[in-house]
């Protein structure tokens, strides 16, 4: 048996914030856009279909519950939501919170503008700011790094 392991380019491109029942929550290191990714914690896996029917209906919970934490938190005025696996296989779903004025609206997030780092502090900050909007029985924080 496989055990999960984390793609390294996702784990390169993200910061771990903590994990659901499912999935592991990441935050893109891209501060252009609030922008998480859930990954769930099974091993060779690549497409939602191909998660156990208890799996898929555990995704679209943490999904759902990520996407409404990120819209208020936010303020966004639409959250986009997607698996596409095409330069990472390993299955994860990509919720960023869209604003009108963002710099890539209306467009889609990829290539738009050059990645833009968080300072240290701005991290950090996001970082507890989403740890706080996704508390629920199923969340658990990942501790700060000392």
């Amino acid at each position: 048996m496989t055990l999960f392991q984390l793609d390294t380019r996702l784990a390169s491109d993200c910061v771990n914030i903590g994990h659901f029942t499912l999935c592991t929550a990441l935050l893109m290191k891209d501060a252009n856009y609030p922008w998480v990714i859930l990954v769930p914690m099974r091993a060779d896996i690549c497409e939602i279909f191909e998660l156990d029917e208890l799996d898929q209906e555990q995704l679209a919970w943490e999904s759902s519950h990520v996407a409404k934490a990120m819209k208020r938190l936010f303020q966004a005025d639409k959250m986009n939501i997607a698996a596409l696996g095409n330069v990472v296989p390993q299955l994860h779903v990509h919720h960023v919170a869209r604003l009108t004025d963002d710099p890539a609206w209306p467009n889609p997030v990829w290539g738009k503008v050059p990645i833009r780092g968080y300072t240290v502090a701005a991290l950090q900050e996001r970082v507890k700011q989403l740890q706080q909007a996704l508390v629920t029985s199923t969340f658990v924080p990942n501790l700060p790094q000392s």
